[in-house]
């Protein structure tokens, strides 16, 4: 039987967790890079910014710096302020965490279109999640000659707890979007069959890295095998969470849908519910130029309503006998004159 807490087991996981975490950097370093052009559209302004995003530039910016600060931690060969360092990292890591649990919640509320009585509960939920997220923060760390930076105490309980807590918000927020998408007769459009078939995955998979990083936790095999799935989960929610904003910043509908005017100026509007739209109504349509250059065009559209002069029976059938007072012949009466 394999004894995890062994010195040379420890020191085996550790050398496997550094070239895990290298591996990493490279991936997350790849998935950013190749995404950089969607950044820099709002950076110079060929798009409008929308607060929602703000959530999604410091998620992705967020395990950037802390992975960097990781590989430093792991790199390093001179004495440093270990225990500066490694808060440092935590702050950013957890950081990420909670980031990637707003992100994908936001698309959750915007597939209920915005219903208090989702967002309320999802907020107060956000804000348990970084109260735990926060006081994880709280570890030391110290130089180990021939070793490096080492963690020498940290609350297990408190990280385990924090993230069984992320498991059960990212299943909720999965179990919400996946109630709503599988209602019959919904009348979806085209952006939320977008969610329905591959926006489901995301959330899946988001769930899935906080689960694997839950048990490595609670077996605690050892100091190592019980954070080595931490920073995996971390990167995994970040990626998936920051795709479904992407795609959906990015969404273009083909043809013309109408949306109702007060979602207008929202990052989060939706088709409305329902054929029946009263009052003025926002078309909008994608038009294909040449060099595949493509107009957006948006109008308002204004409904006729109905002839009050006509006449409809009990059942709610218009009478043949309703009489048009513009169809009718000019008396002899009007056409005298008025002396």
């Amino acid at each position: 039987m394999v004894d995890w807490m062994s010195q040379e087991m420890i020191v085996s996981n550790a050398d496997a967790f550094s070239k895990l975490i290298h591996t990493l950097l490279g991936l997350y370093m790849w998935e950013w890079f190749t995404s950089l052009d969607f950044d820099w559209q709002f950076i110079t302004g060929k798009k409008t910014f929308r607060w929602p995003l703000t959530f999604y530039f410091l998620n992705r910016y967020c395990l950037l710096i802390a992975l960097i600060g990781i590989a430093i931690a792991l790199n390093v060969k001179t004495e440093i302020n270990c225990q500066g360092l490694y808060t440092f990292n935590q702050v950013f890591g957890n950081a990420t965490i909670g980031l990637a649990s707003i992100n994908l919640s936001l698309r959750t509320i915007a597939v209920w279109s915005q219903k208090w009585y989702i967002i309320v509960p999802l907020v107060a939920i956000i804000l348990g999640h970084w109260s735990m997220l926060l006081h994880g923060i709280l570890l030391k760390a110290a130089w180990v000659p021939g070793q490096g930076c080492i963690i020498t105490e940290t609350n297990n309980t408190l990280l385990a707890a924090t993230f069984i807590y992320t498991m059960s918000f990212d299943f909720l927020v999965l179990f919400l979007t996946a109630y709503k998408l599988f209602q019959p007769n919904s009348g979806r459009s085209k952006l939320v069959e977008l969610i329905f078939s591959d926006g489901l995955i995301y959330f899946v998979i988001a769930f899935l890295a906080n689960l694997i990083a839950t048990i490595f936790m609670l077996l605690n095999l050892n100091p190592v095998m019980s954070i080595i799935a931490n920073v995996p989960a971390a990167i995994a929610a970040t990626i998936v969470a920051c795709r479904v904003v992407r795609r959906l910043s990015r969404f273009t509908s083909t043809g013309v849908e109408r949306f109702a005017a007060s979602t207008q100026n929202s990052t989060l509007a939706f088709r409305s519910q329902g054929s029946q739209l009263r009052g003025p109504k926002l078309a909008s349509t994608k038009v294909s130029m040449n060099e595949g250059v493509d107009v957006h065009v948006q109008m308002e559209t204004f409904g006729s309503p109905p002839d009050k002069y006509l006449q409809y029976d009990a059942a709610g059938n218009k009478r043949a006998d309703a009489i048009d007072p513009e169809s009718q012949e000019i008396s002899n009466e009007f056409k005298r004159p008025p002396y």
